[in-house]
């Protein structure tokens, strides 16, 4: 769901909410490719937050929008992750036309002393279409 044209709300359902919010879309270094965003973990018994580095962000929302194409499934598990590897994704294709996406939030290398993952479902087509956009004009909004 997207709360504004910077920042991005995913997750909430199930017994146990944890939801991600992606906010504060930087390019650091002027003209330069380079496209920094936060990404946060909240729920009941977790708040975490990491700086995401990716390279024009690194194909999240075509990686997305692949996986809203491919809405009658796929066999095993698709994989992203951005350019320092701080953030990933894994995508599997369930039953009854739900995608899984296993998000992990690292630790900045060197260190890399702690990982955290929560898996998010969206109903494949339509939903990964909608998050793939919101996604699209989350890592753009930093361009004139």
């Amino acid at each position: 769901m997207i709360e504004d044209g910077t920042s991005v709300r995913v997750g909430d359902a199930g017994p146990r909410p944890v939801h991600l919010l992606f906010s504060e879309p930087t390019r650091p270094f002027g003209d330069d490719p380079t496209l920094d965003f936060l990404v946060k973990a909240r729920g009941q018994w977790v708040s975490i937050e990491t700086l995401v580095r990716t390279w024009d962000g690194d194909g999240l929302d075509t990686f997305l929008s692949s996986l809203a194409e491919d809405f009658r499934g796929w066999e095993g598990a698709r994989a992203w992750r951005s350019l320092e590897r701080d953030l990933t994704i894994s995508a599997e294709h369930r039953p009854g036309g739900y995608v899984h996406l296993t998000w992990g939030i690292h630790d900045r290398p060197p260190s890399e002393e702690w990982h955290f993952e929560t898996t998010t479902v969206h109903a494949a087509g339509e939903d990964m279409r909608n998050l793939a956009a919101e996604l699209h004009t989350f890592l753009t909004s930093t361009m004139e």
